[in-house]
């Protein structure tokens, strides 16, 4: 049965946030400023996708759908794009590989019938998937600059005994992949006995029965594991080129773009 929430509960959960920002507060981290805003931001742009929602929802499903995925995947990129904003081509490299995890996920889903082409979702489990997949990007591209850096010595050693860009980059790679993909996998081992996920909770408690809730939430769950890995992988085998010149010399992250 639907139940709505009292607007007077949501504001007690003021309360919650004065927890860490206290704590913030006391032992100077400072990040008091970032606490509050990130509170006031997300709760408006929640209320603000609700109304968007609500008018989408309205909309014939070949409308509705297309403009909220396509706001939801430039807004990803432009957020995923800053954790590599030394690279070349680093917006159109994430944008096409938002975009082909999208097609590859909602293609996989629509085949095989396991979701009905509707804004109520396609759009929601769209979001989860492009998000987690902007997540999986970020964190490689973080993790690909610091190995580079850490790595420099072993790289050049490799590059004079006559190693290929590939060969000589294999391990910094790989060690990248691990540091993205290890946080889904741990997740996904723990699903169901360490927490019950967020989309199977918000079905349960719209009144839906476990069983079916379930059966979604394996759905979207084994997608965005899928949708991290590919998201992963592209980023970082784009990527790692641009570490090397035509010549293969190594380059410095400050130097990568004058040579691109």
């Amino acid at each position: 049965m639907e139940r709505d929430i009292p607007t007077y509960s949501l504001l007690l959960l003021t309360v919650f946030v004065m927890i860490p920002f206290t704590i913030a507060y006391f032992y100077q981290l400072g990040l008091k400023k970032d606490i509050i805003w990130s509170t006031i931001r997300g709760t408006l742009q929640l209320f603000l996708i609700g109304l968007i929602l609500t008018y989408l929802f309205d909309l014939p499903p070949l409308v509705g759908i297309p403009i909220m995925l396509t706001v939801i995947i430039i807004v990803a990129t432009f957020h995923a794009r800053k954790k590599g904003k030394e690279l070349p081509y680093i917006f159109i490299t994430i944008l096409i590989g938002l975009i082909s995890v999208e097609l590859i996920v909602l293609a996989m889903w629509l085949g095989f019938d396991m979701i009905s082409f509707t804004p109520e979702e396609v759009i929601p489990m769209s979001g989860m998937v492009i998000g987690n997949s902007m997540v999986a990007m970020g964190l490689a591209l973080e993790r690909l600059k610091s190995e580079f850096e850490q790595n420099r010595g072993k790289l050049l050693a490799a590059l004079s005994l006559g190693a290929t860009p590939k060969y000589a980059a294999h391990m910094t790679v790989k060690k990248t992949l691990n540091a993205a993909l290890i946080p889904n996998i741990d997740q996904l081992k723990t699903i169901g006995l360490v927490q019950l996920p967020g989309m199977m909770t918000g079905l349960i408690l719209g009144g839906v029965a476990p069983i079916v809730a379930i059966k979604y939430q394996l759905v979207i769950s084994i997608s965005i594991f899928s949708s991290v890995s590919l998201s992963a992988i592209f980023i970082s085998m784009v990527m790692y080129r641009f570490f090397f010149n035509k010549q293969m010399q190594l380059l410095k992250l400050q130097d990568i773009k004058k040579s691109g």
